[in-house]
């Protein structure tokens, strides 16, 4: 896709939310650039302190008690099934639970005493994270229950509970960053007083410096604040709004920005000078330029694919790695398993069976291991580790052959 080209505009917003389904998405305007949408991330907040009341511990939760004091005390995950008294309205329910679930993350029991609840049970302390934070959905009120029923993330069972404490509360809420579009040119330009108080919903994409859209990099939601002519040039305007980017990019990511403005990496390689939270940028703009452009065809079955592992310390850098192996410099080969699959189901520049032959494969033998991931960003997102013998699994089922050397 291509929109009409202005000098200088390095962003185009695109409504593609608003109009019925099947209508066409809706350019709002480009502009030259964006004040708010380079930030950089908060840091993760410390851990907090969960109390089970009135708990009878079983599985892991219970092996984990053995080993107070210990690394051994740790649970990746503790998910809070509640029994509610009266099931409340849009609370749905499946064979595992109801979606009123809470779970705790990176999970360690600090501390066991007997309950005053009910003889034989214990109360239970827990340092860790809740994985949905307020912004997310988090209730803060406890929902009306007659206790919780414990899970860990395999469904296997951890015990029951008849109360929790610290996790339903009130947590401060994230600050409100104010955006600003300088150098606006609307699509359909309008009088500069008609545009304050209207609402801006659209995907925020980045352009190369022939007009094409080089990928989609936010969300924008927000109500124009006040509107101004721009000193960039007549028609321009420099409006500001109230906020409206949950997640803005890291503010080192404008140099990765700026390579797909100049049209996409020239060489191999480029990616690895970047960090994980980068690398996470790279491969969005990754994956948003072959979809674009309508993907590549798929090379012969049989092809032979050398992949660059001297940089593959965790899972992003190995995406990295597979995308640039199969579709060169820049090249797009899936972000998460489920998209890892998808691309060696065919339509994604590779057709099985193929080999891959992994370069310094001792890296990754080092530190794709089995354990839990906390990458600095999207604590929602952190889980168990993506380990070695997970890819490999998916490639031997794949009929993709991997030779290490």
């Amino acid at each position: 896709m291509k929109t009409r080209a202005v000098p200088g505009a390095r962003w185009l917003l695109l409504d593609e939310y608003t109009g019925e389904v099947g209508e066409p998405d809706v350019t709002v305007g480009v502009c030259h650039d964006i004040d708010g949408l380079f930030v950089d991330p908060e840091p993760i907040p410390p851990p907090e302190t969960f109390t089970l009341l009135g708990c009878d511990p079983a599985g892991p939760l219970r092996d984990a008690l053995g080993h107070l004091g210990t690394r051994r005390a740790w649970l990746p995950s503790v998910a809070l099934f509640p029994v509610h008294r009266k099931r409340p309205a849009g609370c749905l329910w499946d064979e595992r639970g109801c979606t009123c679930v809470e779970e705790l993350i990176d999970v360690t029991v600090v501390g066991r005493r007997p309950s005053a609840a009910r003889e034989g049970m214990v109360d239970l302390d827990l340092r860790g994270y809740v994985r949905l934070l307020p912004e997310y959905g988090l209730p803060e009120e406890k929902p009306d229950v007659t206790g919780f029923r414990l899970a860990a993330l395999d469904d296997a069972t951890l015990g029951e509970c008849l109360d929790v404490a610290g996790v339903f509360r009130e947590r401060p809420s994230p600050s409100i960053r104010p955006v600003t579009l300088i150098g606006f040119r609307p699509e359909a330009p309008p009088l500069l007083k008609s545009i304050e108080g209207r609402k801006i919903t659209a995907s925020i994409m980045t352009l190369q410096h022939d007009g094409r859209i080089a990928g989609q990099v936010a969300l924008l939601s927000a109500t124009v604040v006040s509107a101004r002519p721009s000193r960039l040039g007549d028609g321009l305007l420099d409006i500001t709004l109230d906020g409206g980017i949950e997640e803005p990019t890291p503010s080192a990511a404008r140099e990765i920005f700026q390579m797909w403005y100049d049209g996409g990496p020239a060489e191999p390689g480029l990616w690895a000078h970047y960090d994980r939270l980068l690398q996470r940028e790279w491969l969005g703009l990754a994956v948003s330029r072959h979809c674009l452009q309508g993907g590549l065809p798929d090379k012969s079955a049989g092809t032979t694919y050398h992949l660059d592992g001297r940089f593959v310390t965790d899972i992003d850098a190995f995406y990295c790695a597979i995308g640039e192996a199969v579709n060169g410099p820049g090249g797009y080969f899936g972000w998460n398993l489920d998209a890892l699959h998808d691309c060696l189901g065919g339509g994604w520049g590779a057709a099985r069976p193929f080999q891959l032959i992994w370069h310094h494969s001792n890296v990754a033998r080092r530190h794709l291991v089995a354990g839990y991931d906390r990458p600095a960003h999207r604590l929602r997102d952190w889980g168990p580790s993506i380990a070695l013998d997970d890819l490999l699994k998916i490639f031997s089922e794949r009929k993709v052959e991997v030779e290490f050397r």
